[in-house]
């Protein structure tokens, strides 16, 4: 129990930072990364195929967030790892996912999906600025849910903790088949 606690307390300090060197960094309102014409499910298995180990994310610049998660009856993500970096603009690229998602195996842990995140700007009396809290920001959101693969991200949806922003996200579990569908959240396939 502590342990899950000290990973949630992580989750939302490294969540934190991703934010503020989103908000600090300008690059809020940047224009979105290049994902060219084709980008498949393919493409995004060609340039993941090289973070299969926890120790190779690491060293692409992704970093653990949360502990390994499941609901029992429904199914699992797994451990997701952040690439600060990448969560940092609205942009997303098919290519270049803003977090991994790592499951147990009997050879230790191995990817078995995707996940895209955007943070959900809220428009403030200030300019655009990331929402926290329970409620929608009364003058609404200023970006629109992204897309990538030919999907639009699912939310806005409040953060999974204080520290996490209102955001839209996008599962794609293109190393775990998933019978509930290759975009939906959670995975029957996957477990802790």
């Amino acid at each position: 129990m502590q342990l899950r606690r000290a990973n949630r307390g992580r989750t939302a300090a490294l969540i934190a930072v991703a934010v503020l060197t989103f908000t600090m960094s300008g690059s809020a309102l940047a224009a979105p990364r290049a994902s060219g014409p084709g980008a498949s499910l393919a493409a995004v298995r060609a340039a993941t195929a090289h973070l299969h180990s926890p120790g190779r994310a690491i060293e692409a610049g992704y970093i653990p967030v949360s502990p390994c998660e499941q609901i029992p009856g429904v199914g699992g993500m797994g451990v997701h790892y952040l690439n600060p970096a990448l969560a940092a603009d609205l942009a997303s690229d098919p290519r270049a996912p803003e977090l991994l998602l790592f499951a147990p195996s009997g050879n230790g842990w191995r990817l078995v999906g995707v996940e895209y995140f955007s943070v959900a700007l809220a428009n403030t009396a200030s300019g655009p600025a990331p929402w926290f809290g329970e409620d929608v920001p009364p003058l609404g959101f200023f970006n629109p849910a992204p897309a990538v693969l030919g999907r639009t991200f699912d939310g806005p949806m409040q953060g999974h903790n204080a520290a996490m922003p209102w955001h839209y996200d996008l599962h794609a579990w293109i190393w775990q088949a998933n019978p509930a569908g290759i975009f939906e959240p959670w995975n029957p396939n996957v477990s802790c």
